[in-house]
């Protein structure tokens, strides 16, 4: 699995693409050939080439970093509403640096007056064609952004010393202040922040002075009975405080809680994989149940109940298997990233039929980083890679000839759509180098954050839709 940071070299560039594309389109002597999508880590950029970003795609996008690169972070619930839909919007999240050579430390920080573009639920009746296109207003109110300073986004953190790095950061949902930690020193700590995110909900708006002030914390729980250090380490959602963290010498632990600061580690792990532990995931329904994946190809199930060996286990990829995420909104799908750059949707109740593969995915060609599922929509997912790719999809998306057919008839024109471009491809952000982690935001429909060697974005597509619930629910 590919988990160190990196800086990655600057292609160089200039703005003659558009030019290039103008052109082509202009010719009518020579038959146009289908669209080729272009594919970073797969296709080069010629020399003068570059790609630039449409403001009009995204509802919302922003861009911010606390110092050093973080490999791992996570989002933070809040008292601010469960379903927020109107802008500007705040943020709470955790993080933890990658730092060479220097000390590193968790960033607890909160982001205010995140602006975007408000989009009506229901579109309302319009003369103008193209209003849904049309990205003027955008584009004002972005320019209105940047000149006036105090409306744009307020970054407020709060650090604290961490001994070594960050390997991976969770928060717990049922307590969000509580969140756990796995560091390259091999330990797992436990940590209660909620001074810090008290301080940042008292700060309002007014910018941190002491952002580059590094507190001292003692964690509530310190683990060292890990062999090695790991990377995976998952909450459960179900019963406040259990938590399952797996290490590189394939070993998962299971902490049980005995109050709200202490926990009971089992010394005994759980063993069954014959490789490094890489992610770890609890059911979205069964307490006892939880799911891993590992470097030796495969996924295995497991029931704390049963002992200390996997319920079963199958292979799941031809390399690694980076990532796993359980649909919370269809506890029978889990969704898989393979080194290799491929991603799988399994039916876990086909698995004793031997084939519980329903959807598998070539798209991306260097390795899975991430992958999560929407907590909004049940067919929808997000993925990041190596190749410099965040891309979302949706799985109840299907080609349908007879309806392009009807638009190209209806149109009158010929239409020349990408064919290498699976139909459940639904959005590609790009623009951030090495992405390494993404996450929806739970209260905030539509809104991901991801971090990257460079640092984080927070985007809302401006085609993700999302069903909401009555506003009297």
């Amino acid at each position: 699995m590919v988990r160190s940071l990196k800086n990655p070299k600057k292609a160089k560039r200039k703005n003659k693409g558009s030019k290039k594309a103008d052109e082509s389109s202009s010719s009518n002597a020579i038959p146009s050939m289908p669209a080729k999508v272009w594919q970073p880590g797969v296709d080069a950029l010629e020399e003068g080439e570059e790609l630039q970003c449409d403001p009009s795609a995204y509802n919302s996008l922003h861009a911010f970093h606390i110092g050093w690169p973080c490999l791992s972070f996570d989002v933070v619930r809040d008292s601010l509403g469960l379903v927020r839909t109107e802008f500007p919007h705040t943020i709470y999240c955790v993080t933890g640096t990658q730092a060479n050579n220097a000390p590193n430390s968790i960033g607890i920080f909160k982001i205010s007056n995140i602006s975007g573009k408000r989009r009506e639920l229901v579109p309302t009746k319009t003369s103008n064609a193209d209003t849904d296109m049309d990205s003027d207003s955008s584009d004002s109110d972005e320019d209105e952004i940047e000149n006036e300073g105090p409306k744009a986004p307020v970054f407020q953190v709060r650090k604290v010393f961490h001994e070594g790095c960050v390997n991976r950061i969770r928060a717990m949902a049922q307590q969000p202040h509580i969140c756990a930690t796995w560091g390259d020193t091999g330990h797992v700590q436990i940590w209660d922040f909620s001074s810090h995110l008290n301080a940042l909900a008292e700060a309002e708006t007014n910018v941190s002075k002491d952002a580059s002030i590094v507190s001292t914390q003692t964690p509530l729980v310190k683990f060292t009975g890990h062999k090695d250090e790991g990377y995976a380490i998952d909450w459960s959602p179900l019963v406040p405080g259990r938590l399952v963290s797996g290490d590189c010498k394939n070993c998962i632990h299971l902490w049980e809680p005995i109050s709200d600061s202490t926990w009971n580690v089992d010394s005994k792990p759980f063993v069954g994989h014959t490789g490094s532990v890489e992610d770890l995931q609890w059911s979205p329904t069964e307490p006892y149940v939880f799911a891993s994946s590992s470097v030796d190809k495969t996924i295995a199930i497991w029931d704390a109940r049963l002992g200390k060996s996997p319920a079963t286990s199958f292979k799941a990829h031809n390399t690694d298997v980076n990532v796993i995420s359980w649909n919370r909104l269809a506890s029978c799908m889990l969704a898989s990233g393979s080194d290799d750059g491929t991603f799988s949707i399994r039916d876990l109740r086909m698995v004793k039929e031997g084939d519980s593969v329903v959807a598998h995915f070539e798209y991306h060609k260097h390795p899975i980083t991430s992958i999560e599922w929407s907590p909004h929509e049940a067919s929808t997912l997000a993925v990041s890679s190596s190749d410099n790719q965040l891309t979302i999809w949706d799985l109840s998306l299907e080609r349908d000839e007879e309806e392009e057919a009807e638009f190209k008839a209806k149109i009158q024109e010929e239409v020349h759509a990408p064919t290498d471009l699976p139909p459940q491809l639904l959005f590609v952000h790009q623009g951030q180098k090495d992405l390494k982690e993404l996450h929806w935001h739970t209260q905030i429909p539509g809104m991901l954050i991801s971090t990257a060697a460079d640092g984080f974005n927070i985007l809302m597509p401006s085609n993700i839709e999302t069903n909401l619930p009555p506003a009297n629910a």
